[in-house]
């Protein structure tokens, strides 16, 4: 079983000197309820199909599977076009790890957002100095509900 663990953190400020050239993301939910997701998302010159449990302390089953680039495209207009997140993803190594950064554009315009994906629920790992607030467990930072909520809808 495919099991994805993740931590999600705002950021202290945006390590500009660290970012190479992101990657174009956009993701679109065909089901989006809390115990299953199934998404459809373009990533660079990649698409992928991806089916998401319920996430319980910071874990979950996923599986993802690659799709052709015209299939996702059409899947994304013609299941998905209310229900899409876009954003640009940059990667980061660090101590081991890779840091996944995304800039956030549309309708969640100004969130940033850095993801690190883990082996275990208690895995250590060292926090470079950009990394805030721990999110992992605030729902709102969830792609998925950033489409029923969009980020320039909260009243910080």
């Amino acid at each position: 079983m495919a099991v994805e663990i993740e931590k999600k953190f705002l950021l202290n400020y945006l390590p500009q000197a660290l970012l190479g050239k992101p990657e174009s993301i956009c993701q679109g939910y065909i089901v989006n309820r809390k115990e299953i997701i199934v998404r459809i998302r373009l990533s660079g010159d990649k698409a992928f199909i991806t089916i998401k449990g319920p996430t319980i302390n910071n874990s979950r089953n996923e599986y993802e599977y690659p799709l052709p680039i015209e299939d996702a495209k059409q899947m994304l207009t013609l299941f998905c076009q209310k229900n899409q997140v876009e954003k640009k993803r940059y990667k980061i190594d660090y101590k081991g790890f890779v840091w996944e950064i995304d800039q956030f554009t549309g309708k969640n315009q100004g969130l940033i957002i850095a993801e690190i994906e883990l082996e275990s629920v208690d895995q250590k790992f060292e926090k470079p100095d950009w990394i805030g607030k721990e999110v992992s467990q605030d729902a709102r930072y969830y792609n998925s509900n950033l489409i029923e909520h969009p980020y320039s809808t909260w009243n910080s």
